[in-house]
């Protein structure tokens, strides 16, 4: 239901509770309770003698909250205390209203807490209001207190207290989250170094201007998930559609941006924090299945594999390598593998694409397992869930391209409108590093980290954070391994050790202008990136040239180029798109060209080679900015603790 409607009940809630008949009890004006506004202004100033509450009604979001406080402070005013009154109070409070209006009853005088039969009366109506407001913790905090103070006479009861405030402050709190700015916590390494895992923050919302909630009925403080008990946060019966206030600029090219994750409009319901499915990219997850089950009902792959690694067990000079060595050539066998089985037969995966998605999609939906990267294993979840735009995961990432601009990759260099795009201070680029030797080896993780600022790579939750891996752990070679290193670290490398050879690390990327004929396993490698189609052949360090769309931009579309707007079409816009021999239908129509209705944003992370990122999922809308990045007040390691050199820092 429209937010609207919700504003219109407001409107007539003061009619529909009779204020004409009982403002005259409380010794007010009938014809105040008859002027829109100020009938709450005259209300909150009669029950709870605070009539700026009033004002609160305005927002999204809270209005319903303060809709509440005042019917419950009304009727308490004339007697009505008790658990089920507070409860009627809270939810429906017209029964009680009614015999207000039909009575002669005058308005009481504020309760008298000195008054055992008062505070009795209201005793288990004020349990109520704290147990909505912070369920059992907020009666622990109050009983807690007032088993180990003494009560003062004609003083509050600690749950009351507490009540109010805790109250007051989740409503201060909800505003300030909602319109002006909001903590946020960096948790992948995508920003390393600009931001690290670890650091927490604040987006400033005022920087392009807060969203009004697209659904403002949420339990505050908690983004989508309420933690512990793994229930929605948040009800759909209220809605509204995208609306910004304005605010005090425009996203600009290089801003540091936090938004709602794009392609999170489904997602898989794992909330087993940090390491859940939940903030996964699903269409990513459901190729990923698809593959896997295509690979698992291949009736080669088995045999191919289960040979090569029989063949590995029975090698006596294999038997004795190392552990590592090993299980660098189980990880090499299965690479192997699997390329030779597409190479074989995936022609057949290719053909019937839709079929193996329709099963993954099966599988996810109804038998609810999927493969975890953070467990190595097929793992249990509760399905799917659709999400509302802003109660899509936060993500964060740096703006590199506003509507109109034309993004190319070329070499792991960004290039934008022709030009290459800035660079960073901290963006990092992932390098080959060879030429270590035993008279020249790596210096310790200490040494490393004190003397470049370089952190060895450990896995945290599933995912590895750090600057470089060491050869013993991911097993490359004995003689180089990869870092991950802005431009001032690489020079100060090349310094101190000359013999080294650092070596930008580039995906392969076949190209149609050479004439080549990719192969069924580069086809389907293409559906790892945007817009993740057989034939549209885009990598981390490559990417095909094109524009990001700005609202009002009409363009023409075909089969070659709707891969890169399909989901601008339909999910952003709201669309129904159909693809059919004769040509290209939007909402039942045929045509040959579109034109967007928002703007669009591309995103990427400064730690360019660990950043899932615009490349994988593509546009941001622009009704998924949530703010701008500001500034870093306080930073924990996952593994090493304070960096108190970042506190309070602005993030650039």
């Amino acid at each position: 239901m429209n937010v609207l409607y919700f504003y219109i009940f407001l409107l007539v809630h003061p009619y529909l509770a009779m204020w004409w008949k009982s403002f005259e009890q409380a010794d007010r004006k009938t014809w105040e309770a008859l002027v829109p506004g100020y009938n709450y202004f005259v209300a909150f100033k009669v029950s709870c003698n605070k009539p700026w509450w009033s004002l609160l009604l305005v927002f999204p979001g809270v209005h319903l909250v303060m809709w509440s406080v005042v019917n419950v402070s009304y009727i308490r005013k004339f007697g009505y205390f008790t658990l089920l009154d507070t409860f009627q109070g809270i939810f429906f409070p017209y029964i009680i209203t009614a015999k207000i209006a039909q009575s002669n009853d005058k308005i009481l005088p504020d309760t008298n807490w000195a008054n055992s039969k008062q505070v009795g009366d209201r005793e288990w109506g004020d349990h109520l209001v704290l147990f909505l407001g912070l369920p059992v913790i907020g009666h622990a905090i109050a009983l807690g207190i007032a088993a180990v103070t003494r009560a003062k006479p004609g003083k509050k009861t600690k749950v009351k207290e507490w009540g109010d405030s805790i109250w007051f402050a989740l409503v201060a709190a909800l505003i300030i989250r909602t319109y002006v700015f909001e903590p946020f916590q960096i948790p992948t390494g995508s920003m390393e170094k600009t931001l690290m895992v670890g650091d927490f923050l604040f987006v400033n919302k005022l920087a392009y201007g807060p969203k009004v909630p697209v659904t403002p009925l949420s339990y505050p403080l908690v983004h989508n998930t309420v933690p512990w008990v793994n229930i929605k946060s948040y009800s759909t019966l209220e809605t509204s559609e995208y609306t910004r206030l304005p605010g005090f600029g425009t996203i600009s090219r290089n801003d540091v941006v936090v938004f709602n994750y794009p392609a999170g409009d489904t997602a898989i319901y794992d909330p087993r924090m940090p390491n859940g499915l939940m903030g996964h990219d699903y269409y990513g997850v459901l190729i990923r299945e698809a593959k896997r089950l295509w690979r698992e009902e291949n009736p080669y792959y088995e045999k191919l594999r289960n040979l090569i690694l029989d063949s590995i067990s029975e090698n006596t000079y294999l038997q004795t390598l190392s552990e590592n060595k090993l299980r660098r050539l189980s990880n090499e066998v299965e690479q192997f593998t699997q390329n030779r089985i597409w190479e074989v037969n995936g022609q057949e995966f290719i053909e019937n694409l839709d079929k193996w998605i329709a099963k993954a999609r099966k599988m996810l939906a109804e038998d609810k397992i999927a493969y975890s990267p953070a467990d190595g294993e097929i793992i249990e979840h509760y399905g799917l869930v659709y999400r509302p735009v802003d109660k899509r995961e936060n993500y964060i990432k740096r703006c590199v391209g506003i509507p109109g601009d034309w993004i190319e990759i070329v070499n792991s260099v960004l290039y934008v409108n022709g030009k290459p795009s800035q660079k960073y201070e901290f963006q990092q680029l992932q390098y080959r590093v060879t030429g270590f030797t035993s008279e020249n080896p790596l210096p310790t993780p200490d040494k490393m980290d004190e003397k470049y600022g370089l952190e060895a790579r450990v896995n945290i939750y599933g995912d590895y954070f750090g600057d470089y891996v060491l050869t013993e752990r991911d097993y490359i070679g004995e003689n180089d391994t990869m870092m991950y290193l802005n431009e001032s670290t690489l020079a100060k490398l090349k310094k101190d050790f000359p013999t080294l050879k650092f070596e930008v690390v580039i995906e392969a990327q076949y190209s149609d202008k050479d004439s080549i004929v990719p192969t069924v396993k580069q086809l389907v490698d293409n559906l790892e990136m945007f817009p993740k189609d057989l034939y549209i052949n885009n990598t981390r360090t490559d990417f095909t040239k094109f524009q990001i769309p700005y609202k009002g931009q009409t363009i023409k579309i075909n089969k070659d180029n709707i891969a890169w707007y399909r989901r601008i079409i339909t999910a952003y816009e709201g669309h129904k798109l159909s693809e059919r021999k004769d040509g290209i239908y939007i909402d039942g129509k045929k045509t040959d060209e579109y034109t967007f209705a928002m703007n669009y944003y591309w995103m990427m992370g400064d730690n360019r080679y660990n950043s899932a990122d615009s490349r994988v999922w593509g546009f941001v809308p622009e009704d998924h900015i949530v703010g701008k990045a500001s500034i870093v007040w306080f930073s924990k390691s996952p593994y090493k603790g304070l960096r108190t050199e970042r506190f309070f820092t602005w993030i650039e």
